[in-house]
C-alpha cells in the first residue's frame, strides 16, 4: 500500500472535504520532514555533493581556492583534525563550511604535476538532522591526470601494540634514510581510533614510509619528543580488481542475501608501523628540593656516570652526604649526616654537573642554589614541644588517677618496614625498608624461624644490604610452611641516633595446592633471548621469564586467575623491553600478544604452544587491553524503516519525498 492510498483510505472518513483534505495534509507533511509530533516522516538522507570548483578530480588547475556545494545545509566537524590535506600544507589552509557549502583555500603554492587530494574523512553531516554523509576524499591535479593509487595499513605503539590515533603517516620517493630529518612528506594521512590509515592520491612508484607525531607542524622529524615510526624496506603501490561479500539485509533480523561486489583492490593494505620514542638522553636538572631537613632531591632528566660535585659555601660539604641514587642516576638523594646541618635551616652550595648544551653535547655546569626545608627549625622544635607538653599532661592525669605513669618521655624508635604482612608466595622476597640509611646494622639480631610438626627451629638466611635503605633477608621458603621474623632491639641504628625496637611477624607460605603451573612454549621468532610476560586484566606485569629456543617459559607458584601473555625479542640481552634510535637504524625491540586469555585454576598444571608471528600485530592484543577504542562509526538512523513498519506500509525513499 501507498502512503498516498493509506492517508486516503483513513482521512477520507474523518474530513468531509474528501481529496482536498488529503491535499491540506500532505502540505502539512511537507513542513514537517525533520520529524514532527503528528508523526511525519524524517529526514533520513545524507548531504551530497551537488558541484565543486574546481570540478572533482579535475585536471590542470591552477586556482587554490576550493568550493564545494551540497545538497542542504551542512556542518564540519573537527576540520582541523580530521580534514588531510595531501601534499601536506606548510602554511596551514583555511577550511571553513558556510550554509551549503565548504570553501578550502590553499595558502602554499601549487607543485606542479601532483595530485591533490582533500580528505575530509566523516566529518560532513546534515546540519539539522546530523546526518552523516560518510568518508568523503575530493581531488584535483595541477598536471593533465589524477593519480589513484592508495596506501594502507596501522601504527601501533612498539611496546605494548596499542593503536596510535591522529598520528601522521607519509610518502617520500626519495629513498635516502635522511630525508625524514630534512624534508617534508610528499603525501599524508592520519591515523584513525583503530590506529588505521590511508595515503590516497598516490601516484606509481617507490616510496619509503614513516609515520610522525609531528611537534611542530614542519613534517619533518626534528626532535627527540616526538614519536616516530618507518619501514626499512621500500614500497610499491599497486592495484588489482577484487570483489567483496556484501549482505543485503530484509530488515534489522533478516539477511535478505550475501552478494559479491567487485572493486578496486589497492595494494599494500597492511603496512604495519611499529612507532616509538627515542631515548630522552639530553640531561638537564629539572629541579631541586629539600621537602624534609633531613634530605636534599636533585630531579634529572636523564642520568650519568658522572656525579655532580658539590661544595658547601656555608658549611663543609666533604662528608657530610650518605648519597643514595635510583637506578639510571636522574634521581640523586643527598641525607645529611650532620644534625648541625639538618637543623640549619638554609644551605647553600656550589654543584658542578653535565648537561645537554643546544648542540646536544654534554658539558659542565656549575650554578649556586639555597635550600631549604618546606618546615622551618623553629616551627619544628615548637610542634616538638606540643607533643611533649600533651605527654607530659597524659602523665599528670594517669598519677592524679593513681595509674602506672612515665616520669621520662619514651624515645621514638626507628620504624622500618617489612614488604610482607602475612601471607607469602614461595618466590617472593623478603625485605626491609629502612626510613633512613643506617649507622649500624646488626644481622644477627635477625632471627629466622620454621614450624616443623608444632616446634620452631632457626632457618639458615642471611640479611644481605641491597640499596642504601634496602635490606633482603635470603632464605628458602618452603610451601605450605609457617614462619616467623623476629628482631632483637636496637638490631638497626639510624644515622640520626635513633634505634629499632623489638620485632615479631609470622608468616604463612601458601601451599602448593595454592597454585597453578603454566607452560609456555614459543615460535614464530629468532632470537636468544625472548622474554615472555603474564599481565593481568589491566595489562600490568605479574611474572615474566627469559627463555631461548631450547627451552619453555615456565611460571610455578602461579597465582589462580585469568592472564594475558605478552613477549618481547631481547635483542641486547639486557632482560628489559629497549625502544628505537632513528639515526642508528635500530628499531625498537618487537613486542607480540597472544590474543587468548589464560585461565588458570589451583592444582591445574597448563601447557601453551604460542606462535608469536600466527596473526599480523595489529590483530594480537586482547580488545579487553586496549585503552585506544575505535572511533564511534557514524551511521544513518532510518527512522523512516521502523515509521514504514508502525503504518504497515512499504518504505522507499520515493514514499516520503524526502531528499528527492
Amino acid at each position: 500500500m501507498t502512503l498516498y492510498k493509506y492517508l486516503k483510505s483513513s482521512l477520507s472518513t474523518s474530513f468531509p472535504w474528501g481529496g482536498a483534505g488529503v491535499g491540506l495534509v500532505f502540505l502539512l507533511l511537507s513542513c514537517a520532514r525533520m520529524g514532527s509530533p503528528d508523526g511525519g516522516w524524517y529526514d533520513d538522507i545524507p548531504p551530497y555533493v551537488v558541484s565543486a570548483t574546481p570540478e572533482d578530480k579535475g585536471v590542470d588547475v591552477r586556482a587554490k581556492k576550493v568550493t564545494i556545494n551540497f545538497s542542504e545545509y551542512i556542518k564540519l566537524e573537527d576540520a582541523q583534525n580530521k580534514v588531510i590535506i595531501s601534499p601536506p600544507q606548510l602554511e596551514q589552509a583555511e577550511v571553513k563550511a558556510t550554509g551549503k557549502r565548504i570553501i578550502v583555500e590553499l595558502k602554499d603554492t601549487l607543485k606542479e604535476n601532483t595530485t591533490y587530494t582533500i580528505d575530509f574523512s566523516d566529518a560532513i553531516s546534515d546540519n539539522n538532522e546530523g546526518n552523516p554523509m560518510g568518508n568523503y576524499t575530493y581531488s584535483f591535479s595541477t598536471g593533465d591526470h589524477i593519480d589513484t593509487l592508495e596506501v594502507s595499513g596501522y601504527c601501533l605503539n612498539a611496546e605494548n601494540l596499542e593503536p596510535i590515533k591522529g598520528i601522521l603517516v607519509g610518502l617520500y620517493d626519495n629513498l635516502s634514510d635522511t630525508i625524514f630529518r630534512h624534508q617534508p612528506m610528499m603525501r599524508v594521512s592520519r591515523t584513525n581510533g583503530s590506529g588505521h590509515f590511508t595515503i590516497k592520491g598516490v601516484a606509481p612508484g617507490t616510496y619509503r614510509i614513516y609515520a610522525l607525531q609531528d611537534a611542530d607542524g614542519d613534517f619533518v622529524f626534528n626532535q627527540k619528543s616526538e614519536t616516530i615510526g618507518y619501514l626499512r624496506d621500500s614500497i610499491i603501490p599497486s592495484w588489482k580488481p577484487d570483489t567483496r561479500p556484501d549482505t543485503l539485509w530484509r530488515d534489522s533480523l533478516h539477511i535478505e542475501n550475501i552478494i559479491n561486489i567487485p572493486y578496486t583492490h589497492f595494494l599494500p593494505d597492511d603496512v604495519t608501523l611499529m612507532c616509538f620514542q627515542e631515548p630522552q638522553t639530553d640531561r638537564y636538572l629539572v629541579k631541586t628540593e629539600r621537602k624534609d631537613p633531613e634530605r636534599i632531591e636533585l630531579f634529572f632528566t636523564y642520568g650519568s656516570d658522572s656525579l655532580p660535585v658539590i661544595r658547601g659555601l656555608n658549611f663543609d660539604a666533604s662528608q657530610a652526604f650518605i648519597l643514595e641514587a635510583s637506578e639510571k642516576n636522574d634521581t640523586l638523594v643527598y641525607w645529611l649526616t650532620d644534625t648541625t646541618l639538618v637543623n640549619q635551616d638554609t644551605l647553600t652550595m656550589e654543584r658542578t654537573y653535565l648537561m645537554t648544551d643546544t648542540l646536544g653535547a654534554l658539558v659542565s655546569m656549575t650554578d649556586t642554589v639555597e635550600v631549604m626545608p618546606k618546615v622551618p627549625y623553629e616551627k619544628r622544635m615548637k610542634e616538638k614541644q606540643k607533643a611533649y607538653e600533651k605527654w607530659q599532661k597524659e602523665q599528670e592525669k594517669k598519677k592524679k588517677h593513681e595509674e602506672k605513669y612515665d616520669t621520662v618521655m619514651p624515645p621514638e624508635y626507628l620504624k622500618f618496614k617489612v614488604n610482607v604482612s602475612g601471607q607469602m608466595d614461595p618466590y617472593q622476597r623478603l625485605t626491609i625498608e629502612m626510613p633512613e640509611p643506617l649507622a649500624h646494622c646488626d644481622t644477627s639480631a635477625v632471627h629466622l624461624y620454621c614450624m616443623i610438626d608444632s616446634l620452631w627451629y632457626r632457618v639458615p638466611h642471611e640479611t644481605v644490604q641491597t640499596k642504601v635503605r634496602l635490606y633482603d633477608i635470603k632464605a628458602d621458603f618452603t610451601p605450605g610452611t609457617e614462619y616467623s621474623l623476629e628482631i632483637d632491639s636496637a638490631a638497626f641504628k639510624g644515622i640520626y641516633g635513633q634505634v629499632s625496637n623489638t620485632f615479631k611477624q609470622g608468616l604463612k607460605v601458601h601451599s602448593e595446592d595454592d597454585y597453578a603451573t603454566l607452560i609456555v612454549g614459543v615460535s614464530g621468532v629468532g632470537g636468544d633471548s625472548i622474554v615472555v610476560q603474564l599481565l593481568d586484566g589491566s595489562g600490568k606485569v605479574v611474572r615474566q621469564d627469559l627463555v631461548d629456543a631450547d627451552r619453555n617459559a615456565e611460571f610455578i607458584y602461579l597465582k589462580p586467575g585469568s592472564y594475558y601473555m605478552r613477549a618481547f625479542v631481547d635483542l641486547n640481552g639486557n632482560g628489559i623491553w629497549d625502544t628505537g634510535l632513528y639515526d642508528a637504524d635500530r628499531q625498537a625491540e618487537p613486542v607480540y600478544y597472544s590474543p587468548e586469555e589464560v585461565e588458570c585454576k589451583a592444582k591445574w598444571d597448563l601447557n601453551r604452544q604460542w606462535n608469536l608471528t600466527a596473526r599480523p600485530r595489529h590483530l594480537q592484543k586482547p580488545a579487553k587491553l586496549i585503552k585506544q577504542k575505535p572511533d564511534q562509526q557514524k551511521k544513518l538512523k532510518n527512522r523512516n524503516i521502523d515509521r514504514a513498519k508502525a503504518l504497515g506500509i512499504e518504505y522507499t525513499r520515493k514514499t516520503t519525498g524526502v531528499g528527492l
